[in-house]
């Protein structure tokens, strides 16, 4: 048989399923039994829908940490260009959820941002083409900054690039604009190196990107002087 049977997908999956109720739900059953109750995770991570990002296993955290929303090229559209899942995602993480920080995380070989230098992979799939529009204005400005053949550095550049644009888009949103002036929330950038397994820190400011040993150096300073003062 095929290796994309999709009984044999299925058969697997469900052999997943088994494994969690057997082996993993006993060792974690006051967890869960806890978070039967409601959810109030800190965070919302939003991230690309590619099957290769596990977004608790990067950040070590356990079931209920984190609110997570995903789509194809981990895309906010600005407030009022469409007011669909990710719009109510987002409003509802900040408004209802409270949560203190929002994560936007790129990452590479990512094949939105590669659909976008080579538009002619979107030919069957008018969807995808249309939702690739709110990431355009990335593709601009890596244009602009750069003149070399495309290559992996060019995607990098450009899903980095996107995943500040999607920051700016982020801040339009009244929920998250109210929330930053009362300086409920932090919003923070991520590319996610798979082959690496290494994530940088995106400054804003500067447009370039941090380990995460120097992130938390300079957060660690940051808290240090609040506690000071």
């Amino acid at each position: 048989m095929s290796e994309n049977n999709p009984q044999l997908t299925l058969f697997d999956i469900l052999k997943g399923v088994k494994k969690f109720r057997t082996d993993i739900y006993p060792e974690r059953k006051e967890l869960y039994c806890q978070l039967a109750n409601g959810q109030s995770p800190k965070t919302l991570f939003i991230t690309c829908a590619d099957s290769r990002i596990s977004p608790e296993s990067l950040t070590q955290q356990p079931p209920g940490n984190l609110f997570v929303l995903r789509n194809i090229g981990n895309i906010v559209p600005a407030y009022g260009n469409s007011f669909g899942g990710v719009t109510s995602a987002v409003e509802y993480a900040v408004s209802a959820l409270k949560v203190s920080t929002i994560i936007i995380c790129g990452h590479s070989d990512c094949g939105a941002m590669s659909a976008l230098i080579h538009p002619e992979k979107l030919n069957s799939m008018p969807a995808v083409r249309k939702w690739l529009q709110y990431a355009e204005t990335a593709h601009a400005i890596t244009d602009a900054l750069s003149a070399t053949d495309v290559g992996p550095e060019s995607i990098q550049s450009l899903t980095e690039h996107n995943v500040l644009l999607q920051l700016a888009h982020l801040r339009t949103h009244p929920s998250v604009a109210g929330a930053l002036a009362k300086k409920e929330i932090i919003l923070q950038g991520w590319y996610y190196d798979i082959p690496k397994g290494k994530i940088y820190v995106l400054d804003e400011e500067t447009r370039n990107d941090m380990t995460v040993d120097e992130a938390i150096f300079m957060l660690q300073n940051r808290i240090n002087q609040n506690t000071k003062s």
